[in-house]
């Protein structure tokens, strides 16, 4: 550089860190992430987190894979003909608002409809901005994931609690015996719709100090590896072993008599229902045998401090509710409700509950199944038919809000076939999935990278008061735009008011006015003001309320106070406060089963098919990222050693699955995990993701097991698909190397 001549040259931005926390699953984990520009280097957990970085996993140290990922969609996208081409998000919304408008002119509010998929759950602001444009357009049409692995908690808590959302936490660290049905926490986490972090290492803490575990599953899972007990029950057969548990701790007088007379009605209606049932008759229908089953209820029963822990494995069957209600029977009979080493109601920083009371929704029969609402919407396998079925209220505009019905659900070539006939299917997503391949718009979203957080509706899932702050790590790109803002702006063009409440359009309109006039985008109306509401007016823990202020000074997060007891019976929200032990429809369903034979294979499909997990997998999300599934991106059948040779079928073997519903072809892997007439392939695979702007050909990993699964197997009472009770055939369709 000769002298006099100016440096133009610019010294880069250091890397930055900022704290966050992970929104993939309720662990929230808290995470550190360094960035240099806008690009995000690296994640690791945050251990200064004072409450939720230790079940950190992949998931999380790869999220920066999907903010990347080559074919994100990072514009509106438009179907012209069997392409797509850019437009703006003006030309977006007008289009979009106009042909609902027009569907709503032609078949009512019901002629629009709307599915939620997981990552959803886990951006407050992108749910409440949804159901309040959904109110104001007045659809009863709303679908969510719930029905597919979620529904029976939120049935058995309002029937017994009198809310969907009272969700009960587990006491780890006090717990002297555990008792898990139908969860692998060694691989998914303390976690189902509640959230303990480190539960599983927490849990092998205190079996370390002469805790017992005891794991009910058909498969002999990692986490079965580490139990001191495992009962391989037979599929779909939990509710008549917890059943039988409850018989015998009713005859051999080991109730806790002082929960049983103050903290539950109709005692007397669930022990009728226990004496009628034949012991031999559930130990045959569980495939257990009956001494150890008396074993198994002692064990609980006279345990100093207990639990029962169901979770989604017991809850994807047609006895998916009685399961998980005699679950909760268990823990109240024998005192381990609200107690030490127990279950209890741990309040958060907002009372969601009051909150659910006044915005409930109203009561609302689906128009072909007549089937009612089950947590705010309607199940999942009932959408095919209220799209096809004609009629004043089908189903015409859609939106598919961040998820993939088509892979998480059942019969997904049915639901697929119903999407095509839509007159205007609109996706929110990162990338175009299975579930989007007929979308007349491609909506970019933003990832939790991409966003502040406050995710205030699940404070009280925690298993200690926790609150913090989700902040943003990077800027989004190109034109993704936050969901939240979508459907306002949906509202506005619409001419629909938000929430329901006339005037609120005008308000938002004036203050987006106000923001441009003094160039203050804050003026503007967002969900930043209703996080600070939610603040200003949250509860207070040692006699104070959290400020902004202070939580913007803990980017760690907080922990409130700590655990206590004693929230359980106010929270109540039955008469009396006193918790429904037996509940009509419970009793009904009960005794319907009981009535009913043992489910017996067909000789055509011998074998019926279950689910497991992988560490590193998010349902129908995910799998197809770099990083993640690092020993190969695919699923296969697994099967018992004596099952596979009586077919002829060896291990690496190609081999068809088939159900009265549908064919896959997987991999066959031989493993003595599943007990002898089971068979497991993970879900969530087989989704295509494809390239809607450059045309390059779809990817995709692994099979759909789902398609095997026929939208009528329900469980009554949740409306839950029984995804794991479908009786399958299984041949070999090439030989094995050996053979060759």
């Amino acid at each position: 550089m000769s002298d006099g001549q100016a440096s133009t040259d610019i010294d880069p931005e250091p890397p930055r860190v900022t704290y966050t926390f992970c929104r993939y699953c309720p662990a929230s984990c808290g995470v550190k992430v360094t960035v240099e520009g806008n690009r995000v280097l690296r994640i690791g957990p945050d251990k200064q987190n004072p409450h939720s970085w230790r079940d950190f996993c992949a998931k999380g140290r790869t999220a920066n894979r999907l903010v990347e990922h080559p074919r994100r969609i990072t514009t509106p996208l438009r179907r012209v003909g069997d392409r797509y081409v850019s437009a703006t998000w003006e030309e977006a919304i007008a289009d979009i608002a106009a042909r609902m408008n027009a569907a709503i002119t032609a078949g009512g509010p019901d002629a629009v409809g709307i599915y939620t998929g997981n990552p959803a759950g886990f951006s407050s602001s992108n749910l409440v901005f949804m159901n309040g444009w959904l109110d104001g357009i007045g659809t009863h049409n709303r679908y969510a994931v719930g029905s597919v692995d979620q529904n029976a908690v939120h049935v058995v808590a309002e029937a017994m609690y009198g809310s969907p959302l009272m969700v009960l936490t587990s006491d780890i660290d006090n717990c002297d015996h555990f008792l898990i049905i139908g969860a692998n926490p060694a691989v998914s986490a303390w976690n189902w719709v509640e959230s303990a972090p480190d539960g599983w290492a927490r849990a092998l803490e205190r079996q370390r100090h002469g805790a017992t575990i005891v794991v009910i599953d058909p498969v002999r899972t990692e986490s079965a590896d580490k139990a001191d007990i495992h009962v391989a029950v037979r599929p779909g057969q939990d509710w008549a072993l917890l059943l039988a548990m409850v018989k015998i701790i009713f005859d051999e007088d080991l109730q806790h008599r002082g929960d049983c007379a103050d903290l539950v009605d109709q005692l007397p209606r669930l022990r009728q229902l226990a004496e009628r049932a034949d012991l031999t008759d559930l130990a045959s229908r569980c495939d257990v045998d009956i001494d150890r089953i008396r074993s198994l209820a002692r064990g609980f029963a006279t345990a100093p401090r207990a639990m029962a822990i169901t979770r989604t494995g017991l809850s994807l069957h047609a006895a998916g509710t009685i399961a998980e209600w005699l679950g909760h029977v268990l823990n109240l009979i024998t005192g381990r409700t609200d107690r030490p080493g127990g279950r209890r109601f741990q309040p958060g920083y907002v009372d969601t509950l009051r909150l659910a009371d006044l915005a409930g929704s109203a009561p609302h029969t689906s128009r072909v199944a007549g089937r009612g609402l089950v947590a705010g919407a309607h199940a999942l396998a009932e959408l095919p038919e209220e799209i096809t079925t004609p009629g004043h209220g089908r189903i015409r505009a859609m939106v598919i809000n961040c998820g993939n019905p088509v892979v998480s659900g059942p019969d997904g070539t049915k639901l697929d076939a119903a999407l095509a006939e839509l007159d205007l299917l609109v996706a929110i997503d990162f990338v175009q999935r299975e579930s989007h391949r007929h979308a007349h718009w491609l909506l970019p979203a933003v990832h939790w990278l991409e966003r502040d957080d406050l995710l205030a509706l699940t404070s009280s899932l925690h298993d200690q008061p926790y609150i913090q702050y989700g902040a943003k790590v990077v800027e989004p790109p190109g034109q993704a735009r936050e969901e939240w803002r979508i459907f306002l702006d949906l509202a506005l063009a619409m001419r629909t008011p938000l929430f329901g409440a006339r005037g609120l359009n005008g308000f938002i309109r004036a203050t987006r006015a106000l923001a441009r006039l003094f160039h203050t985008p804050a003026l503007a109306f967002d969900p930043r003001w209703i996080d600070r509401l939610i603040i200003a007016t949250s509860r207070k823990f040692n006699g104070r309320r959290t400020t902004w202020r202070t939580l913007m000074a803990h980017p760690h997060g907080i922990v409130l106070g700590p655990r206590e007891y004693g929230h359980f019976r106010d929270a109540l929200r039955t008469p009396g406060k006193r918790v429904l032990l037996a509940p009509d429809e419970f009793l009904t369903r009960a005794r319907e089963l009981l009535a009913d034979p043992p489910p017996t294979a067909p000789a055509t499909h011998p074998f019926l098919l279950g689910n497991q997990r992988r560490r590193h997998s998010m349902n129908s999300w995910l799998n197809e990222l770099p990083g993640l599934h690092t020993a190969g991106k695919n699923n296969d059948i697994v099967m018992h050693p004596a099952d596979a040779g009586k077919l002829g079928i060896r291990a690496g073997d190609l081999v068809r699955v088939s159900s009265p519903t549908a064919a896959i072809e997987v991999r066959a892997i031989l493993s003595d995990r599943p007990r002898p007439g089971v068979v497991t392939i993970d879900h969530g695979w087989g989704s295509r993701v494809f390239d809607p702007e450059g045309g390059e050909p779809p990817e995709s990993y692994g099979t759909n097991r789902n398609l095997l699964v026929d939208t009528a197997a329900i469980d009554p009472l949740s409306q839950t698909s029984a995804l794991n009770a479908v009786y399958v055939a299984v041949e070999r369709i090439d030989p094995s190397p050996e053979d060759a």
